[in-house]
């Protein structure tokens, strides 16, 4: 049953492990948008379990299928919604396949063109699983309309097709907050072990962008993040351990990295300051862990962004 499937950093990563063909997925992307009837899935389908590291929308107008998160089923029925994060190992089936948009992205895509607080807007992100959401026939064709720009926008190539998709997701962000999730918080919804997955999520957020505008000047640890919540660090980590697939080490070095990335973006901030801002010692601990979870130097990477190569 192909457990040894491992998380999956993209889009292109999973369709190759899943021996789906793929071809509208470009290995370099970080966002995509396409319709599942071009993949070619072979009906009935049903795939090998995986765990994304990507969020993702489904926007169903004629498709059959369910998505099984743990041990929590969902259907996906005609004029449906559904919004996944990076999260626990899942599968996924099919049925029926018309016409199923299906929009993806990571934490770098949002930051870099959306906003930093992206996750104040939108807290819907940060929970751990979601039912999908029916809507009503004319709210699909409003959200419809915005999908469909942005697959035309990226389809089309232009230079600054990531600027118009990031605006575009904003707005249908919005859309989808204001229609299914205006008063949501995901503190209070779920089991007590998700409610402090989620409290950690969010104070992992909260805490990173406090660090990067130089509000607190000490990095979190493991228990630190455990005394938030009032718990045991070994209790703690356990429950994020077995909630989420990874454990807090992992979670703290990706969003160090994510944030890191975003910095180096900008010529004005240094990387010995970022490297401050981020609470480690020395620029060589700083460089030695970006180089670890990204293959090359803080260094290399600014050089890449400014030059307009692929990172």
């Amino acid at each position: 049953m192909g457990t040894d499937i491992k998380e999956v950093k993209t889009l292109y990563d999973l369709y190759r492990q899943l021996n789906v063909s793929g071809n509208l997925v470009q290995s370099s992307e970080v966002f995509t948008i396409h319709n599942l009837v071009d993949i070619g899935f072979k009906l009935p389908y049903q795939s090998q379990p995986f765990r994304p590291n990507y969020f993702s929308f489904l926007f169903v107008k004629n498709g059959v299928g369910a998505y099984t998160i743990d041990d929590q089923t969902f259907h996906a029925e005609p004029y449906s919604i559904y919004f996944t994060n990076p999260s626990n190992y899942r599968t996924f089936s099919w049925e029926k396949i018309e016409e199923v948009y299906l929009i993806t992205f990571d934490e770098d895509f949002l930051r870099k063109y959306l906003r930093e607080d992206v996750f104040d807007n939108f807290p819907f992100l940060l929970t751990e699983t979601l039912s999908p959401k029916n809507a009503t026939p004319s709210f699909y064709a409003k959200v419809e309309e915005i999908y469909l720009l942005m697959y035309r926008e990226y389809h089309a190539g232009g230079a600054n097709k990531y600027k118009i998709i990031g605006n575009l997701l904003s707005v249908l962000l919005f859309y989808i907050k204001e229609y299914f999730w205006e008063e949501y918080n995901p503190i209070y919804e779920g089991n007590r072990k998700s409610q402090i997955v989620k409290s950690f999520k969010q104070l992992l957020e909260k805490h990173y962008r406090d660090l990067t505008v130089g509000k607190i000047e000490v990095a979190y640890g493991v228990q630190d993040y455990a005394a938030a919540q009032g718990l045991h660090p070994s209790y703690f980590s356990s429950v994020i351990k077995s909630k989420t697939g990874k454990p807090i080490v992992h979670w703290i070095g990706e969003k160090t990295t994510s944030i890191a990335k975003s910095m180096l973006q900008n010529s004005q901030i240094s990387i010995k300051e970022i490297t401050y801002r981020l609470g480690f010692s020395e620029t060589a601990h700083f460089s030695n862990h970006f180089k670890k979870h990204t293959g090359i130097s803080p260094t290399q990477y600014r050089e890449h962004y400014q030059n307009g190569q692929p990172i």
